[in-house]
């Protein structure tokens, strides 16, 4: 495995002189891998694709994408199936095949990628603040505060490259874009707007109604009536716990549903999946920042935490007796009550009349 060299941070190039830096600093490797963050959305997944595109189109590299864990939610599911994404489960690819590997819509130090142990990534493209961690990659691409998305990013590679994407990259950029930023209304920045707006003429609308449309399983309506059943009103918050989810993906559609509750600036949904904790937050309050608070809240307890203004997610490991995890998610749950300013309250059920 190779060991990290000197830094070569490109944000604050152009998109086009960012490619030729891409071509100077890799053009004679044999074989790319580009891996998203674990359980994908589709804006990783879409940034995932274009990347390789650029780099198998201006780089003559052949380049895979992988993710780990699952692709659970029926819209995210729909994504890779109607547009045919060729993403692979990790399982499916042998890392020491690859002399070039690249993490997009996720930094290193984060830890919630499948990036095999000991290999500093060459490439990172990222829209969400910078994690100062000592890890050094050879290409780094942080949007910070300038991107919604990180499919923006890429949509600019890609026309920076000068190439015409198909109508299935197309579509899977913005719905990246479009689900990111909730329809240009979160996060949304000028380039994010720009980039929408010029990949709209390219995009198949029926892929994007079958993707945006789907059928959902009858368990998807049993969750998510557990979820309401359970959540609790607190002054200026709703919390809730799905406990076992049949996918992680889950817990972030239900944090994002509660957020439209009047009543609450902020949301916290929690669920369990394979011996993790899975926690995903939401803000209204401009002046709040989710991805600052859950690292806070979850610092000292192991896995990862991330996010930017509005919207943030983390994953705990869940070790030990079933005593210990029950007090696991206690404990996270009265440090983020005490964050929210709300410790002590009881609370009241959505489904009560006291609200």
């Amino acid at each position: 495995m190779r060991s990290p060299v000197s830094a070569l941070t490109v944000s604050s190039l152009s998109a086009k002189a960012k490619v030729e830096r891409l071509r100077k600093l890799f053009k004679h490797r044999k074989r790319g891998l580009v891996l998203t963050h674990d359980n994908p959305d589709p804006d990783s997944m879409a940034s995932a694709v274009a990347l390789a595109t650029v780099l198998h189109s201006r780089l003559g590299i052949p380049t895979d994408v992988a993710y780990g864990g699952i692709i659970g939610r029926a819209e995210n599911s729909a994504f890779v199936r109607v547009l045919k994404l060729p993403v692979l489960p990790i399982s499916q690819v042998d890392p020491s095949q690859y002399d070039l590997f690249a993490l997009v819509d996720t930094q290193q130090s984060v830890k919630n990628h499948s990036l095999p142990e000991g290999v500093t990534a060459d490439i990172v493209i990222d829209h969400h603040p910078t994690r100062d961690d000592g890890v050094v990659n050879p290409f780094a691409d942080l949007g910070s505060n300038f991107y919604g998305a990180t499919s923006t990013l890429l949509t600019e590679y890609v026309r920076a490259a000068r190439i015409e994407p198909m109508p299935e990259l197309a579509t899977a950029l913005y719905y990246g874009i479009k689900a990111d930023t909730r329809d240009l209304e979160r996060q949304t920045r000028e380039p994010d707007v720009d980039c929408y707006l010029w990949l709209f003429p390219r995009i198949d609308r029926n892929l994007l109604a079958e993707i945006e449309h789907p059928q959902l399983p009858l368990r998807y309506f049993r969750l998510f009536h557990a979820a309401i059943e359970k959540a609790r009103l607190f002054t200026g918050a709703v919390i809730t716990d799905l406990g076992e989810v049949y996918s992680p993906d889950m817990v972030a559609e239900v944090a994002e549903r509660l957020s439209f509750l009047e009543e609450a600036k902020w949301s916290l949904a929690s669920g369990s999946f394979r011996s993790q904790l899975y926690l995903s937050l939401r803000c209204s309050d401009r002046r709040m920042n989710a991805g600052r608070l859950i690292r806070e809240v979850c610092e000292g307890l192991g896995g990862s935490a991330g996010g930017h203004g509005s919207m943030a997610g983390a994953r705990l490991p869940l070790v030990g007796k079933r005593a210990n995890r029950a007090e696991l998610k206690r404990e996270v749950v009265r440090r983020f009550k005490a964050a929210f300013g709300v410790e002590g309250e009881r609370g009241v059920s959505l489904l009560s009349d006291e609200t």
